[in-house]
């Protein structure tokens, strides 16, 4: 009876023995999962956790979980509140989709709206800072606004004038009151240029008075870098383009001679002349002084530093796209043989037609000019390959423009007005 008794305790004994030692296979991925999951769970002090894990109940209840997109939420310290996406390709391998940006740009309607916003931000900034510039009528982007330019250009010319201490001749030095002479005679100039009482019009000069140089160019030699200038000139006319002169206003002019044997001379923006001596050296002339003076106040007219710090702006941010495509060496050769020169070349070129015009408005020779340019390239030492090499066109060429050009049959016309006691207003 006492066997019979124990027997039944025995056998179930007996059966959970067998039965604790049998494996029964999990799935991988949700004993994956599940780890994942308590791990991440484990970090959140939860103390309403749930015996199942949350992620294991959404997978593995929802019959469709291999068929595509699905979308996971959890709560962890690093990501709070965050949602990733994921699909399950032919191998049941999980994908998480990226995140942020890349995310979403692949969607093709946000793209669409990113180029249609950027496009209307870049064509409202550039027509926005569009300025024609005097004379040649020729639109141009600036950027710069014009306190921000003459600040700069103050700035500047505090640092000159820091750096070349005690080197600065003293307003009662020859030199100087040399300078500001002929500076002076150049600014009044300006001045009549910008009033619009009496607008100069352009006067047509019979064959047989218009002006040859005396090394006679040939008419096989010209050189048609002048053809842009007349063609701006009557695209702007017939546009009824209007010269941006706003930035001459109020203008405090001033000029310094430094003593130093650089044969220089600029016009930083905000009216601030500086001539060096080694210029006085070689010039001796004062009709030659005022065309080198009146070709650095044609830059300040035609605001020449906004533009190219814009140019620079620009070609900064195509150069560092290029970069993604091509070698930073051939990106950087490139951009300044095919970019950087031809605007700066062309640039030299308007600020010769405007002080040009500046020195006859001023009562000085305008048949100087194209000599001053080719003896200041015998000077600084032109090369041959300066015209495609170089920010200034060789002074050969300059003089070969500029005595054929229609400007200086209009600049001859001025100077013989002034020198018949006619002053010409309104020719910028």
């Amino acid at each position: 009876m006492g066997w019979y008794r124990r027997s039944p305790r025995l056998i179930s004994d007996a059966l959970r023995t067998y039965t604790s030692k049998i494996v029964v296979p999990r799935n991988p991925i949700q004993e994956s999962i599940s780890r994942t999951n308590f791990f991440r769970r484990s970090l959140q002090p939860n103390f309403s956790r749930p015996r199942v894990p949350e992620i294991s109940q959404q997978i593995f209840k929802n019959s469709s979980l291999h068929n595509g997109l699905k979308q996971i939420q959890w709560k962890s310290p690093f990501h709070d509140g965050a949602k990733r996406f994921y699909y399950v390709d032919r191998q049941r391998v999980y994908h998480f989709k990226p995140r942020g940006y890349r995310r979403w740009f692949q969607n093709p309607k946000n793209v669409v709206v990113v180029v249609l916003v950027g496009s209307g931000v870049v064509i409202t900034v550039y027509f926005g800072n569009l300025e024609t510039v005097p004379y040649t009528k020729r639109s141009h982007f600036v950027l710069l606004s014009r306190n921000y330019e003459k600040e700069l250009g103050e700035s500047q010319f505090k640092q000159i004038k820091a750096q070349f201490k005690g080197k600065i001749l003293p307003p009662l030095h020859p030199d100087s009151i040399r300078v500001q002479s002929i500076a002076q005679d150049i600014i009044d100039a300006l001045q009549k240029g910008l009033r619009k009482e009496q607008v100069w019009s352009d006067i047509r000069i019979s064959e047989d008075e218009k002006w040859q140089s005396e090394d006679k160019w040939h008419k096989e030699g010209e050189i048609l870098d002048d053809q842009w200038v007349q063609e701006s000139r009557k695209k702007g006319q017939e546009m009824g383009r209007a010269s941006q002169t706003g930035h001459l206003e109020g203008l405090k002019w001033e000029v310094i001679v430094v003593n130093e044997p650089v044969i220089n001379a600029f016009c930083l923006p905000g009216g601030k002349i500086v001539v060096f001596t080694g210029l006085l050296d070689h010039f001796k002339a004062d009709a030659e002084i005022a065309t080198i003076i009146g070709h650095e106040v044609g830059h300040a007219v035609a605001r020449h530093s906004a533009e190219q710090i814009s140019k620079n702006l620009w070609l900064t941010i195509l150069q560092l796209i290029l970069y993604q495509f091509f070698m930073p060496d051939i990106v950087n050769t490139m951009s300044h043989l095919f970019l950087r020169l031809p605007f700066s070349r062309r640039m030299e070129m308007e600020a010769d037609y405007i002080g040009l015009l500046l020195v006859a408005s001023a009562g000085y020779d305008p048949r100087v000019a194209p000599q001053v340019y080719e003896k200041l390239g015998r000077v600084v030492g032109d090369s041959a390959l300066q015209d495609y090499l170089a920010t200034h066109p060789s002074g050969k060429k300059r003089a070969q423009v500029l005595a054929q050009a229609k400007v200086m049959q209009e600049a001859l016309d001025m100077y013989r007005e002034v020198q018949a006691g006619r002053g010409v207003e309104g020719f910028l």
